[in-house]
């Protein structure tokens, strides 16, 4: 999917990919659907095979000093990046989806929410010749360690994480407050009614009307939850806080 003309002002992502077909995918869903239709962001794609080389297209080749698999070629990734990034304007970082990159983490997704766009570049087979990552300074992102078959699942994922921080995305601002790693905790349990379901009840606190304590109540379950899921972030936080 390609987003048309260019709405000036807004938002932008490039995603370059062998698969373009693949976009927006989820993100064309729920609330970021919504957002993409009523122009809040605008998602670009650029199709890798378009500068392919030769008669077949072709986008890699065998590793240089042999090895399993095959890489990206410089000559072909190079000259679809300069086409994505005639478009950028302002601050417009360019992101390769990489098993070997610097961790998404909420920050990140701050941060590039405050851009003016991102360029992500979607991996596929061995990886990306370095030369062109040298050239076009790119940073190189992971969603965790674990490996894909490709980076589209990736790019997707950092960008629902970041186009839901966009101004009017969501309709309550205020609900990414207390999300989980907003502040640097796991976010405290939820419930809902019915008050009782299959003998459980929903805590007291939470039904008795007294602000000041629920606050206090999901406080001490963040961290409770933090120290035992996350003793990295915990610790983390109390390095802060030293």
């Amino acid at each position: 999917m390609d987003g048309g003309e260019e709405l000036a002002g807004v938002w932008q992502a490039r995603v370059i990919t062998l698969f373009p077909e693949a976009f927006p995918g989820v993100l064309g869903l729920s609330l970021t659907g919504k957002a993409l239709q009523e122009g809040r962001w605008q998602l670009h794609t650029h199709n890798l095979r378009d500068h392919g080389i030769g008669k077949h297209r072709n986008v890699d080749d065998t590793p240089a000093g042999g090895g399993a698999g095959m890489v990206m070629r410089a000559d072909v990734v190079g000259p679809a990046l300069e086409a994505a990034q005639s478009f950028a304007r302002g601050r417009w970082p360019v992101i390769y989806l990489s098993p070997r990159g610097r961790p998404f983490d909420q920050a990140m997704a701050r941060d590039l929410a405050k851009c003016d766009g991102v360029t992500l570049l979607c991996g596929r087979f061995e990886g990306v010749d370095q030369r062109v990552l040298d050239h076009f300074n790119v940073t190189e992102v992971s969603i965790g360690d674990y490996v894909l078959t490709g980076g589209e699942i990736a790019a997707q994922t950092l960008l629902d994480a970041t186009i839901r921080l966009l101004p009017g995305v969501l309709g309550n601002a205020e609900s990414t407050v207390d999300e989980s790693h907003s502040s640097g905790l796991l976010e405290h349990p939820q419930f809902t009614r019915p008050v009782e379901w299959e003998g459980r009840m929903i805590p007291d606190v939470l039904m008795s009307g007294h602000h000041g304590e629920i606050q206090k109540w999901r406080q001490g379950q963040s961290e409770s939850l933090t120290r035992a899921r996350r003793p990295d972030l915990w610790e983390l936080r109390s390095k802060a806080q030293d």
